[in-house]
């Protein structure tokens, strides 16, 4: 399923989700603009491996891996998710405390990955740990928003508007049954529970405000 856009439309602007897109983009292309060699380098200086976190070193790559990326596909799978759903959310929060959710939810998915694998040697890049945050932070906060989702359907390809607790729930729930079933930090591929650890980190943020907003909502109407 490929979601393409909810019914919810933002009542400011989302700086500072441009302002991620337009990040995650600049060093996407500095990758790409690199050699094999020196693209395969970048990811060993700059992303995130458990082992070298347990020793206390490379701290920092905890934030510098969730701004890199493995390929087109995972890039720009990524900034369409947090196109979709980061503004909604950063609406929500605020600017600066979207800043918040977004980095805090990142460092959450890389350090329950770290407590999964403390002894991988495999560096951990992309996004998706922070975007997973605010996915989470959506799930709560929004689930009766309307998502048009790319569903395949046999030899075909459909438009359906699902629910967001429908799409994100399902989403969820896959990235807990793959991570559980396989073997984490043994080889490459998806590092399933920086999502998870992103989600749950979304999800406690959204039930921060949630009651805050509905305060709001009944104070205006």
């Amino acid at each position: 399923m490929i979601p393409l856009y909810d019914d919810i439309k933002s009542s400011r602007r989302p700086w500072v989700n441009y302002l991620l897109i337009s990040a995650c983009s600049a060093v996407w292309i500095v990758q790409f603009t690199r050699p094999p060699e020196g693209f395969d380098a970048l990811i060993l200086q700059y992303g995130m491996i458990p082992v070298r976190i347990i020793q206390g070193q490379a701290l920092l790559t905890l934030l510098s891996s969730m701004f890199m990326h493995g390929g087109w596909f995972h890039f720009l799978g990524n900034m369409l998710y947090l196109w979709i759903f980061g503004d909604n959310v950063e609406d929500a929060f605020g600017h600066f405390f979207y800043l918040i959710v977004y980095l805090v939810s990142g460092i959450a998915g890389s350090i329950l990955q770290v407590l999964v694998a403390p002894y991988s040697r495999i560096p951990t890049i992309g996004a998706s740990g922070a975007i997973s945050g605010v996915m989470g932070a959506y799930f709560v906060l929004f689930p009766r928003a309307r998502v048009l989702t790319l569903v395949p359907f046999f030899f075909f390809m459909r438009l359906i508007y699902i629910p967001a607790s429908i799409l994100l729930g399902f989403w969820i729930l896959f990235q807990l049954l793959y991570g559980c079933s396989s073997a984490p930090g043994t080889g490459g591929g998806i590092a399933y529970f920086v999502h998870i650890g992103g989600f749950i980190a979304g999800v406690l943020f959204g039930l921060l405000i949630r009651r805050r907003l509905r305060r709001t909502w009944y104070e205006i109407y």
